[in-house]
């Protein structure tokens, strides 16, 4: 780490994700984990609702803009005029959590109003909000750098940099798969708002070649300010003997002594092809199912498992069950098995259990940390060919693409590797070798340090 490391202070601000774990929550705490680890005086601040996490919560205890206020602010005006100390309670960490066990709306198309008024920032209604925050980063715990998490709270931004005199960058993820599902007329006007704020930033960083060109069209940004820093992930949980030298030890702080993982095949063991992410239309659970019961049908006599993870809120139920029914009529019910949303422990014993991995979106994904978890887990991938998964796979080679969206395209290249169990290893291997060297949170951090220093 940099020498200048220990005197750089510097504030991520992230917003919480309700209830779900959001993959942008489990980066941004691993990063700021491994900022720390390096030396760097971080602290990861929450907005909304405190964050979720499957490792250590390294944020600070407070939340800001919490979610009842800026709900509240929003639909009463009066609200906005009584002093912060009354409603202070309602930032709350443990009632946000309580809160957020409830059914939220997070619908964009419902969201409008508030999304411009969030942008807005000391014009919204969120303004007695926005002032604590910057009160806080600018007087008791000053900063230099503050990152945030992404361009939807960059209405913050201007008041800040005013405020605390910090230099400002945000990270681009995510941003895209929200706006285009605004009403039109919101829609434009957070276009705009986000062009004025992204004015007062000092750089933007992006988790891939791909993010940073389609971002700076889509957001009119300055392509030559849009640093790249690729993903990383915190490898201790994924590391065994087998990768205990000297080529990895900067990867990870501990080695766990097991065996590789994916040791053993026999002829009696399923091929068991796993799907690790939220359980949405648009990470193409679907689409696996629809692939697995072509592959069922073309080899019906194979001994082929689907193995089904993650996080499934209660708006997503109709649809989870929709497309675990299709399975059963199929004829498949003995063969896949839902695990539902699993602790940190439950995903490395996961990743372990099964011999492909597919999460195939049908968006474009800017980043994918569950595909790093799988490769690091020695595991090869089958993704899409579109988004980050391309240029990450040149990277770390630990898998395959096949044509986006389309179910034959995934069933042929998912049936090329469980009938070749020498190929699966090749990229098993291989994956995993690359994705310690150079898919590591460590690396990443560094990586994103130097944004901060040399931007």
């Amino acid at each position: 780490m940099n020498p200048t490391a220990s005197t750089t202070r510097i504030a991520m601000v992230t917003p919480g994700a309700g209830g779900m774990i959001c993959g942008s929550c489990l980066s941004d705490n691993a990063l700021a984990a491994a900022m720390l680890r390096q030396g760097v005086d971080a602290q990861l601040v929450p907005l909304y609702t405190p964050i979720r996490t499957d490792q250590d919560d390294v944020s600070v205890r407070h939340v800001f803009l919490g979610g009842i206020n800026v709900y509240l602010h929003q639909l009463l005006p009066w609200l906005r005029f009584v002093p912060g100390f009354l409603e202070s309670w309602l930032d709350n960490p443990a009632l946000l959590r309580w809160v957020t066990r409830m059914k939220m709306e997070t619908n964009p198309a419902h969201l409008g109003p508030l999304t411009v008024s969030m942008l807005q920032g000391e014009r919204g209604n969120q303004r007695k909000e926005l002032r604590a925050l910057c009160r806080w980063l600018g007087e008791s715990h000053p900063v230099d750098v503050v990152c945030l998490s992404n361009m939807l709270i960059s209405g913050c931004a201007p008041a800040l940099k005013r405020e605390t005199g910090a230099r400002i960058f945000a990270t681009l993820q995510g941003d895209d798969i929200f706006l285009p599902y605004l009403p039109e007329k919101h829609r434009r006007r957070s276009l705009e708002l986000i062009g004025e704020n992204a004015a007062v930033l000092d750089g933007f960083i992006s988790h891939s070649v791909y993010y940073a060109d389609f971002m700076a069209e889509y957001l009119g940004l300055p392509r030559h300010r849009i640093h790249v820093a690729p993903l990383g992930i915190d490898l201790k949980d994924f590391a065994d003997k087998d990768f205990a030298d000297k080529d990895f030890a900067d990867a990870f702080p501990t080695v766990r002594d097991v065996d590789s993982p994916n040791a053993t095949t026999t002829e009696d063991r399923p091929v068991t092809i796993g799907y690790l992410a939220r359980l949405a239309p648009e990470k193409g659970l679907r689409l696996l199912a629809d692939a697995f019961i072509r592959l069922r049908r073309r080899r019906p006599d194979a001994n082929l498992k689907l193995h089904i993870a993650g996080w499934c809120g209660s708006d997503l139920h109709a649809y989870r069950d929709s497309v675990f029914q299709s399975l059963r009529d199929a004829g498949c019910g003995d063969d896949f098995q839902y695990l539902g949303e699993l602790n940190r422990q439950a995903k490395v014993e996961f990743f372990r259990s099964i011999d492909l991995f597919s999460v195939p979106t049908t968006y474009r994904e800017p980043k994918g940390l569950y595909v790093l978890e799988a490769m690091a887990s020695g595991v090869p991938v089958v993704q899409p060919n579109h988004g980050a998964f391309p240029e990450m796979l040149r990277r770390l080679p630990g898998g395959v693409l096949f044509d986006p969206e389309n179910a034959d395209s995934l069933a042929d290249t998912l049936e090329e590797l469980v009938t070749n169990e020498a190929r699966r290893r090749e990229l098993g291997e291989n994956g995993r070798t690359a994705t310690f060297r150079d898919g590591n949170i460590e690396i990443m951090a560094q990586r994103v340090f130097d944004v901060f220093q040399n931007a």
